[in-house]
This record gives structure tokens, sequence and C-alpha cells, in this order.
């Protein structure tokens, strides 16, 4: 039996983490820590939390259990060894997560955090796969992110090393960053976002460095690529480079549910959120983010809006 309860796929390497005794849900840390964005290098289901990269020695996969009182990891592929020693980065194991927050002061949050206990802050220095999803997120709703992003990943990425058929890892930024404008329009992507992925993945060497900076300066560095905004670099150090603390203000929705969520009314700004969020100051991203993940919505008061599919025109 494999690590992923699936018979005849043996990992290449197992390895046990043992935990400490804070509650840990990998489907809450690595759902949360990727809301922005789809992945396609993600999935989370009963055999357990797979997770995908290209590491320098070349792709890998892991997959991560919960037994007990540790986690059992099974990971393949030629990068097996590098991934399997960032898994306790990747999935929070030294983080507090939202046990320190003291959430009194509200009783909306305070209900949530019992949800959410076991919501991490994880880790995975993975800047340039999670731009190009952002970059893809960037005005269009999370369908249409989606869909553009998993035919990017399977028309010029690769599968994932191990035994699942629904993990693909990107092209590698050189071969993306050749793919003239009208191969992303046969993928529904218009000019403004593929044009946008074009400049992420020539410059993705430079904005790797984003994962070796503290955190303000991070989002600075990124920002300094035409198209990466407060919003994109805030999705960016929330997610891969770790920042409980980043709020992605200019976000459609997220100040709406915000303010509904904690204070009741349907509307609200990004100051507004920002005010609502600083009792919580060190994780209001975290707190945002579990919001956000809580299914608590604002009513909406028109229709949804999607962009219209080019791939025809």
């Amino acid at each position: 039996m494999g690590a992923a309860g699936q018979p005849g796929h043996l990992a290449d390497d197992f390895r046990r983490f043992p935990l400490d005794d804070r509650p840990l849900d990998l489907r809450q840390t690595l759902r949360l820590s990727n809301m922005w964005g789809a992945t396609s290098w993600i999935q989370v289901d009963r055999t357990g939390a797979w997770y995908a990269e290209r590491t320098p020695e070349g792709p890998a996969t892991v997959c991560i259990r919960h037994q007990g009182d540790h986690l059992l990891a099974g990971a393949w592929g030629p990068g097996t060894a590098r991934l399997l020693d960032k898994l306790p980065q990747l999935v929070g194991l030294g983080d507090p997560g939202l046990s320190e927050v003291d959430a009194a002061g509200n009783a909306f949050v305070h209900q949530t955090l019992k949800r959410f206990r076991g919501y991490r802050q994880g880790r995975t220095g993975q800047v340039y796969p999670h731009l190009v999803s952002a970059a893809l997120a960037q005005k269009v709703t999370g369908k249409n992110s989606k869909a553009a992003l998993w035919r990017v990943a399977r028309r010029w990425g690769e599968a994932a090393p191990g035994p699942r058929r629904d993990l693909f890892l990107l092209p590698e930024p050189a071969a993306l960053a050749e793919r003239p404008y009208y191969l992303f329009h046969e993928l529904n992507v218009e000019q403004h976002r593929a044009e946008l992925v074009r400049r992420i993945a020539r410059r993705a060497r430079a904005l790797e460095r984003a994962a070796e900076l503290p955190h303000g300066e991070a989002r600075a560095h990124l920002e300094k690529l035409r198209g990466i905004g407060p919003w994109t670099s805030a999705v960016v150090a929330g997610g891969p480079l770790g920042d409980p603390d980043a709020v992605p203000v200019g976000d459609w929705h997220l100040k709406n549910w915000v303010t509904f969520a904690m204070t009741g009314r349907p509307r609200g700004t990004d100051a507004e959120m920002l005010e609502l969020l600083a009792p919580y100051a060190g994780r209001r991203g975290q707190v945002a983010r579990m919001i956000k993940g809580s299914g608590v919505e604002a009513p909406r008061f028109g229709p949804k809006g999607d962009v219209r599919d080019i791939r025809g025109v």
C-alpha cells in the first residue's frame, strides 16, 4: 500500500514528522494559503494532502497524511529529498497559527476561529508559479482563472511525478516566456493577462529573490514588475512567502465579505476592512483568509461578471 493509500504505488522515500500539541488541519492549511488564483500542483482529498513543485534537482511530489501524533510523508521524483526537507515549513509545523489571536472583540471571528483552529501559515517559497496563477486571476472570476491555469499547465507543462494523474507543473519559465500571445488567446486568456504572464516568466529568476527577503521588501521587489500591484504581491506574500499579515487590498469581494462578516453591513471599503482587521495585526491576512474560507459572503446586488470566451474569436 502506497503513501496515498493506493496499491502498487510505493513512494521513492518516506519520512515521519512529529507534531506539537497544537491542532493541525492539512486541508485548511493548504487550501487557505492558496485561495486566490488556482493551482494545478495541489490536491487534498481522503488519500492525503498532495503537493508538487520543481526543485533544483528536478520535479517532485509529496503526499502527506496525518497519523496520530505525527505526519507520514511519501515523495516521488528526482527532487524527493529536497521536498521532504522543506515539508515542515510547507505545512507550518513551527507556526502557532491562529491560536494566539484574541478574537473576543468580535463574535463572528470568535466563533469561526473554532472551525479554523488547525489552520497554520505554511510557506512554499515558490514565487513563479503563484505569480502566474495570480496574474491569470486578475479581474476575472475564479472559474475563469482556474480554467485558464489548467489549460496552461496541461498544454505546456508536465504531469508531476507519482501515481496521481491530476497534478501538473507549470512549464519552465523560459518555455512559457517564448509562447506568443496568440497561443494564449487559444486558451481563453486575453492579451493583458497573457503579456503579464510572459513578463513574469521572463523575469522569473529575479522575482524568485523575493523568497529570500523580509516580507515588506519582498512585496516591494515584486511590485517593481509592471502589472504586479498590492493585490498580487499580497496574494503571493500570504501564500508561498508565508506572511500571515498580508491582506490583498483591491480585491473585488474581500472588503465586502470581511465587512459583512464582522459588522453585518453588506458593503465596505478597503480602508474599513483594514480598520476591522487592525486588532489582529500580525495575523490580519490569515484572519481575512479564514473569513473568505468560512463561506460567508456579502449579499449580491447585481449579476455575476465574467470574461467572454475568446477562443473562437
